[in-house]
């Protein structure tokens, strides 16, 4: 019942608005315009640039939708223009405020999805009209009551009751009983329209219009343009090996979203791979402070280990020399490349009734693709242009950029700190498109098969990058053997600072173990340490910020072995007159071999030892001194409080007084020797600090 009364409603208030319309001698409305999407530019840094073209006429308005998210973008970046003398008039969209705070900004509050009894409430004193079967009333409400009826209390029931007042008579209307009701208060009308009009617009939250209003004369074009953010538009790449193993095959995707609430008809669509610099500020809600979502820790659990064979001790061992070269190995149907029973895939294989089927083609993955964008710098940035996409709104689509060959040449790549025991399989891939290409992923297929995926970077024209797509089991690296030694340089001293210069070597051996019957080319990765240099050590073929690069022959079935030698020179200096005793003699004693430290350094550091040595002596004795004064004066202390318990007439008060004597000239005595040692101390440190002041020995 409920509802059909709020129909009812509905119904009068629309028919009351077209009514209003017809006898209106207003101007004519402003026309409504198309104005479709030409020209789409998508940034790598998530955000696209988006063109619309089209004609008006007259005094015309475009409406464009766009999600919430997008709203304070359109604020910040919309651009307008009327091409044919006509002006660009104001632009509208929805309030932001909440659906609730709208509500009540009305006369009639429908916020809580009022009942006509209680809609009918709030508009006490209002004029309506209403049909009740063949009577019609006018009148103005008073409010609206429940009335039981029915007989006993089990067949009761509640009826709302409309009191309307007519003329001088009040009339009690049974709400179910109306048919029809008609608000006569156009003011109030218009607000329960809105009312329910802002009900309409919030009803999806994810969809704003934005009216965009042209005021002129006759036909205009009209242009418009805006930047919102954009799914980042990524690629896929496609590389197919062949036999030769030099040449393959790049197939790039770039993959685009239309995420947009205009369809793509016909639109010129740039991809760029710049990044300029863009921001949001929030123009169109409340603004709130944000604060840091803090995530627990989590820990990833121990993986369980796989004990793998040792790097054969019985093959020979030949050190790591250049390319690779020699015949393949003829592959059987059943077999891998290194004579191994191996998994077939179903295209090699069928089985029949009457046995093996020859092998199917493998799939020629670059027949049939051509590439549909053209590529061309711009700056430092770089843009593929499609000409012609036609793309619905919500929808994603791959579209084919790159369809060149590339050189590629396999390798094997080795990186202790990614796989200790193994190498993996990889290409060395220079980019010989003349197209930059962006970073994304690589799905490697070799001969049709596929084989592992990789991962690149941005790879500008001519550079070249390493592709890792599996892991090289048929080859195994031993890195354990290493060794260290410390070696001093030289030895100096100057004005009494010691300077010790050493030279530290570090040797790292890969043993690779090939046990293929084919030669591979093996790169090994080495971490750069800071200070260290290479010596007596292979060049290598590439240098990055943090590695070392060393390229060269796996010969088959034997171990190649690459020697890394480094070494850091250190220089150490020492202030031999604040330097200890014990730390002295440890420094006189580095490099004792024939040609490390000078003969005339050591004598300089001996005697440096001696006078310190000599004043260690004395200072000793000095503090013997004192400690035994400080013994005799303890004495002396309790003599003194034995005599106090003693007549002085007694003898052994005298003898007591006889003792005190002697013990006051051996102190006497024994200040003597310390000042007499000190002095000598003092002389000795004269005699050191004279000596280190004017000591220069190289």
């Amino acid at each position: 019942m409920k509802t059909r009364l709020i129909a009812i409603l509905l119904l009068a208030l629309v028919s009351s608005r077209v009514a209003a319309a017809q006898t209106s001698h207003a101007a004519p409305a402003t026309t409504t315009a198309q104005v479709p999407v030409t020209k789409v530019v998508l940034f790598s840094s998530g955000v696209g640039y988006f063109e619309h073209a089209g004609t008006v006429h007259g005094n015309s308005a475009t409406e464009l939708r766009f999600k919430t998210s997008q709203i304070n973008d359109i604020l910040k970046s919309l651009v307008l223009q009327d091409e044919d003398g006509g002006h660009v008039g104001a632009i509208t969209y929805p309030s932001q405020d909440p659906l609730a705070k709208t509500l009540k900004s009305f006369q009639v509050d429908i916020t809580q999805n009022p009942s006509l009894a209680e809609l009918l409430n709030q508009l006490r004193g209002a004029r309506v009209t209403i049909q009740r079967q063949a009577e019609t009333l006018s009148g103005t409400i008073l409010g609206v009551e429940s009335r039981v009826k029915g007989g006993d209390k089990s067949d009761s029931f509640e009826v709302p009751v409309l009191n309307l007042l007519t003329g001088a008579t009040i009339r009690a209307i049974e709400l179910p009983s109306i048919t029809d009701l008609t608000l006569d208060d156009p003011q109030l009308e218009e607000e329960l329209t809105r009312a329910l009009g802002a009900l309409v617009q919030a009803r999806d939250q994810d969809q704003k219009p934005v009216t965009i209003n042209f005021t002129g004369t006759g036909e205009r074009r009209v242009r418009i343009g805006y930047v919102v953010e954009t799914p980042v538009w990524k690629t896929s790449y496609r590389l197919l090996l062949d036999d030769h193993g030099k040449l393959g095959k790049l197939q790039g995707w770039a993959i685009v979203e239309n995420q947009t609430e205009s369809d793509w008809n016909h639109v010129a669509l740039s991809l760029v791979s710049g990044r300029p610099i863009s921001f949001t500020m929030d123009l169109y809600q409340p603004l709130y402070a944000t604060r840091p979502n803090v995530v627990p820790e989590m820990y990833t659990g121990l993986r369980p280990q796989l004990y793998e064979g040792a790097t054969a001790t019985d093959s020979a061992r030949v050190q790591m020399g250049g390319a690779p070269g020699g015949a393949g190995v003829q592959r059987r149907i059943g077999y891998d490349q290194y004579g191994r029973p191996s998994k077939l895939a179903l295209s090699e294989v069928v089985v029949t009734g009457q046995g093996v089927a020859s092998p199917a083609a493998p799939l020629d993955a670059a027949a049939s693709v051509q590439a549909v964008a053209s590529a061309a710098r711009l700056g430092a940035l770089f843009q593929y242009t499609v000409p012609d996409v036609t793309l619905a709104r919500q929808k994603s689509a791959m579209l084919p950029i790159v369809t060149d060959s590339v050189e590629v040449e396999p390798v094997s790549i080795y990186n202790a700190s990614v796989l200790r025991s193994n190498p993996l399989n990889g290409v060395l891939f220079r980019n010989t498109t003349g197209k930059h290409l962006l970073q994304g992923p690589v799905t490697v297929l070799d001969k049709g098969v596929y084989a592992g995926d990789a991962r690149i970077d941005d790879v500008p024209p001519g550079q070249q990058r390493l592709l890792s797509y599996g892991i090289d089991l048929a080859m195994l690296v031993d890195d354990t053997k290493n060794t260290q030694n410390t070696t001093l340089l030289t030895a100096k001293v100057d004005k009494g600072v010691l300077t010790l210069s050493r030279k530290l070597v570090a040797s790292q051996e890969y043993a690779a173990d090939n046990k293929t019957n084919k030669d591979k080319t093996l790169i090994i990765e080495r971490p750069i340490r800071s200070g260290w240099k290479l010596v007596d050590t292979p060049k290598p073929f590439e240098t990055t910020s943090d590695l070392y690069r060393f390229k060269g022959t796996a010969v088959a079935n034997k171990v190649t072995v690459l020697t890394v030698n480094e070494e850091l020179v250190t220089n150490e200096t020492v202030m031999l007159a604040s330097t200890g005793l014990d730390q002295l003699v440890f420094y006189s004693r580095t490099g004792t071999g024939a040609g490390d430290m000078p003969a005339n350094v050591r004598a300089a550091l001996a005697k440096a030892i001696q006078l310190k040595q000599s004043i260690a002596d004395v200072e000793a004795d000095i503090n013997a001194h004192m400690q035994r004064v400080a013994e005799i004066t303890a004495e002396q202390n309790r003599i003194r409080e034995n005599m106090k318990t003693v007549a002085q007439s007694t003898p052994y008060y005298n003898r007591l007084l006889e003792k005190l004597n002697e013990q006051e000239t051996s102190i006497e005595s024994l200040q003597k020797e310390r000042d007499a040692l000190t002095e000598k101390r003092d002389s000795l440190h004269k005699e050191l600090d004279d000596y280190l002041n004017g000591l220069t020995v190289d």
